[in-house]
């Protein structure tokens, strides 16, 4: 370092100063660039330096005085730092005065806390100051036995001796000592002084010890950060009452009532303007005492309305609570809540008389104003209404109030169409924004009021503000699904009615209006609204269809014709009018009269539908070679109809009694008989013919393989041969209709029963075709390949659970609810699995399911009825037993019943079984019978 400073200290020229460099540089080296300015900072400099070192020699002076010199300032008297005193030094003395201090003494010496800003919030929650081993010696010498001569070890200590010393070391059996000791301490306060017995309930006593709150160390720092919080809220802003009411708050949860009390009623001194305050104080302190303190708060704040009200709740009697109300009123004529909650404790009278007056202090008051009317009578009310108006000219309640008051007293609707429409235009002369929304809210509250004629008026006034011409009819529609959904039948009535009035030619409009009368209306406004639709619309057959069928169902059957006579007139060439007449002179009886519509039908409309129905007339009455001439004249017209192949199929079938209705048939037509058949081959023949002219025509009908295959089967099945032709033909339906479930299910129930008759013949037991095998294979694998093709199919799954191993169909319903949660086929089969093991409530909550899914299954609703049935069976059996032991009859309630009713609403059309039974051929069905007649096949398949 020298050697490297030698060559810079002679180039320099002067000598080195650690902290300044060289003496003689200026500004690098360079001394002709200081100037003045140098100069003057130089000086300047060195005075702040002087100045700071005269403060410093000032102080060592000072300490060397102290410390024993001659204080006179002179560099002989001062004290360097080498020479300075060390504190520890100093306090010597003291530290050695330590040993003379009591225990007592220094329990006495008060903590010493650390309030800095760095240690606030990481303050420890206690703090001990150690013991000195002064004291922990004397302790343990207090503790020796003098009159034993030894010492007495404190319970939990023990006296260890090593090298001579003696040390207390912990004793784990002692403690146990210690804390019996310091229960008996405990038992003993609770000892009576007088009697000697304890105080303490030995039933309740675990029970009390339960309720004793014990705060944590964590809740005592928090209650003790809240009150340091809150102070320094209350020093901050003293006349804040938010901080005074936390404060009070904070006491009172940490179980310091007193503490509370005396913190609000500083609050109350201190902010006194604040009702919060002195409502917090009131609720803090007894009944009497508050009462005492909300009359001081109310002479402070002679306007707080909260106040008089808690004053109020606090008494006890409804003549001090009006005396209260009365003086608070006195001081706030003009408070609506007051002169409210003074008037809800007077009689009609008197309520009467109170609103008189509050209406005149507070006219702004609609509630008051409509109050007042509801109380007087029709023209008083008219009179106060005519009033409120005046005050309120902006206000639409009243408007709607004098409409309702109208209606009650029966007036005309013109009158209550005059003072809604007076209204309107009132509040849009003072400019009173009132939108569309409200004003249809005001409609729906004015119909739950038991005012339809108001709601109506309402709509008819304000339906079409603010409403583009090209929207109107898509948002009337749907401001009347709206209210009909919110079940406000009379505004979406009204609704209806506005928009028709505006578009009368509109079906979809018509057709909503038919569908709110038919679920919410009256047979009567359903047939005005059905007249009206048909005079407007007279081309619509619908209107007519359904109205005439209306009629024929309240056994009006002239009403009935008479509406499709004038059917005719309108649509002359009408399918379903035709049909629809044909329909009601049979059920009716009238065979010839319905031949006759029907071969009019065939000349003037002649469809497809119009020879099915000719063909199955005929059928049904028995006249099997007309109608088989019915059905080839039918499928030269139209080859493509599989239902006229389906039928001739049918009735050529030798293995079905087509001939089951000839006693209906004679009871119409004694001379009628059935078609003679020569041979059951021929007749076999012919209906394969049928089947077969029929699949190559119509390839993708699903049924007409169905009745092809069925044929093959009940064939075979006679003729006692295999089922190969029908398994052929379901082969060749399902390559010609690939993934269709139907024909997959076909094909394995073939397979189940085909299995069944060749263990019925080789057991000759008389169990059911339908009988399930669990061990039959071929049905098995036909099943797994559907379920690859159709993993979807609720047919197909349902299905399988049903003809499932007992063992193994929760598994297979969890999969199949897994795959399609809302198919119900599938919620069928797993309600029928929660029945069959008696869980009714999960069954009935499965099947309830079901048939809200769709409605129009038949199925479901048979599955359900049957196991009602069930249920009903049982709970009669059950009834009985009891009846028989206690002496009692108690009628159940049977809930078959109302499925039954609730299907006869739903009026199914579809179904596997249901429409099998519904369109059997004795004679027609009503969907109660067959209801009944679909639940008893179910519980024999069940059964079997």
């Amino acid at each position: 370092r020298e050697a490297a400073q030698g060559p810079r200290r002679s180039a320099g020229g002067g000598s080195y100063d650690q902290f300044g460099g060289y003496e003689n540089d200026r500004l690098f080296g360079d001394a002709s660039n200081y100037d003045d300015d140098d100069q003057e900072a130089d000086s300047i400099y060195a005075r702040i330096d002087e100045r700071m070192g005269s403060k410093k020699r000032g102080k060592r002076q000072r300490t060397g005085n102290n410390g024993g010199g001659n204080g006179n300032g002179s560099g002989g008297g001062s004290i360097t730092n080498a020479q300075q005193p060390l504190i520890s030094d100093q306090f010597r003395e003291l530290k050695e005065k330590l040993s003379e201090v009591t225990e007592d003494q220094w329990e006495a010496i008060p903590d010493v806390g650390d309030y800095s800003l760095k240690y606030k919030q990481k303050r420890r929650q206690d703090v001990f100051t150690p013991l000195t081993d002064s004291l922990l010696e004397a302790r343990s010498l207090n503790n020796s036995d003098a009159t034993a001569g030894g010492t007495v070890a404190l319970a939990g200590t023990a006296t260890a001796v090593t090298d001579g010393f003696a040390s207390v070391v912990t004793n784990m059996s002692g403690l146990a000592e210690a804390r019996g000791t310091v229960l008996s301490m405990s038992l003993d306060k609770a000892t009576d002084s007088v009697s000697g017995s304890t105080t303490i309930d030995p039933k309740g006593y675990l029970t009390s010890l339960s309720t004793i709150k014990i705060a944590t160390s964590a809740e005592v720092g928090d209650v003790n950060k809240a009150r340091l919080l809150l102070k320094s809220v209350r020093d901050t802003n003293p006349h804040h009452g938010p901080g005074w009411i936390a404060a009070a708050r904070v006491e009172e949860a940490a179980g310091k009532l007193l503490a509370a009390r005396k913190i609000v009623m500083e609050g109350c001194r201190v902010c006194g303007e604040s009702e919060d305050v002195w409502l917090e104080a009131a609720r803090l302190h007894p009944v009497e005492v508050g009462k005492t303190i909300l009359a001081t708060a109310a002479r402070r704040i002679p306007t707080s309305v909260k106040i008089f009200l808690r004053a109020s709740d606090l008494e006890t009697t409804d003549a001090s609570k009006k005396a209260v109300l009365r003086k608070g009123l006195e001081s706030i004529p003009t408070s609506v809540t007051l002169w409210k909650a003074a008037i809800e404790l007077e009689d009609a009278a008197d309520a009467r008389i109170l609103l008189g007056v509050a209406v005149e202090r507070v006219p702004h008051s609609v509630e008051m104003w409509l109050a007042l009317a509801r109380l007087e009578s029709y023209d008083n009310a008219r009179k106060v209404l005519n009033r409120a108006r005046r005050n309120l000219p902006a206000d639409r309640t009243v408007w709607i109030a004098a409409a309702k008051l109208e209606e009650s007293q029966n007036r005309e609707v013109v009158l209550i169409n005059s003072i809604i429409g007076k209204g309107v235009k009132s509040l849009q002369k003072h400019d009173a924004v009132v939108s569309r929304s409200q004003w249809m809210k005001e409609a729906e509250a004015a119909e739950a009021a038991g005012a339809p004629l108001v709601s109506g008026a309402i709509v008819g006034h304000t339906v079409g503000m603010g409403v583009d011409t090209e929207d109107r009819m898509r948002t009337w529609s749907d401001d009347a699904s709206a209210a009909i959904s919110r079940s406000s039948i009379a505004t979406a009535r009204a609704i209806l009615a506005h928009a028709l009035a505006s578009y009368p030619t509109k079906r979809t409009l018509w057709m909503q209006a038919v569908s709110l009368e038919q679920s919410h209306g009256s047979p009567q406004s359903l047939d005005e609204v059905l007249e009206a639709a048909s005079q407007r619309l007279p081309r619509a057959e619908v209107f007519w269809l359904i109205r005439a069928k209306e009629q024929w169902r309240r056994n009006n059957i002239e009403g009935s014709r008479s509406i499709l006579t004038r059917a005719f007139a309108a649509n002359p060439d009408s399918e379903s009018v035709w049909l629809a007449a044909a329909k009601l002179e049979r059920e009716t009886g009238e065979i010839e009269r319905a031949r006759v519509l029907l071969s009019r039908a065939r000349e003037r409309a002649g469809t497809e539908r119009v020879f099915m129905k000719s063909a199955l007339l005929e059928r049904e009455c028995g006249m099997l070679k007309r109608s088989l001439e019915l059905v080839d004249l039918g499928l030269r017209n139209f080859p493509g109809f599989d239902k006229l192949y389906m039928m001739g199929g049918q009735i050529c079938d030798p293995t079905q009694n087509n001939t089951q209705t000839s006693s209906n048939t004679t009871a119409h037509n004694p001379t009628v008989t059935p078609m003679d058949t020569t041979t059951s081959i021929q007749s076999l023949q012919r209906s394969r013919e049928y089947y077969q002219k029929g699949l190559k025509a119509c390839p993708k009908s699903i049924t007409l393989w169905k009745l092809a295959a069925h044929l093959e089967e009940r064939a075979a099945l006679q003729a006692r041969k295999g089922y190969t032709k029908a398994r052929s033909l379901l082969e060749l339906a399902r390559l010609k209709n690939s993934q269709n479930p139907i024909l997959w299910v076909e094909a394995i129930r073939l397979e189940r029963r085909a299995s069944a008759a060749t263990s019925q013949n080789s057991n000759g037991s008389k169990n059911n075709v339908h009988t399930h095998t669990a061990n039959n294979k071929p049905a098995g694998i036909l099943m797994a390949k559907a379920l690859q093709e159709c993993p979807l199919s609720g047919l197909l799954l349902s299905e399988h659970i049903r003809y499932s191993p007992r063992v193994e169909q929760k598994s297979k319903s969890a999969d199949a609810i897994q795959k399609i949660p809302d198919d119900p086929l599938v919620i069928c089969a797993v309600a029928n699995l929660f029945g069959n093991d008696r869980k009714a409530a999960k069954a009935r909550k499965w099947f309830e399911r079901a048939v809200v899914l769709d409605p129009d299954w038949g199925d479901s609703w048979g599955w359900y009825y049957a196991f009602e049935l069930g249920m009903d069976r049982d709970a009669v059996s059950n009834v009985d037993v009891t009846s028989k032991e206690e002496g009692e009859v108690n009628v159940p309630v049977k809930k078959s019943e109302a499925i039954k009713e609730r299907c006869i609403k739903a009026d199914p059309k579809h179904g596997e079984i249901w429409c099998r039974i519904m369109k059997t051929m004795e004679r027609r069905l009503t969907v109660g019978e067959g209801l009944e007649r679909v639940a008893t096949e179910m519980m024999d398949k069940s059964s079997n």
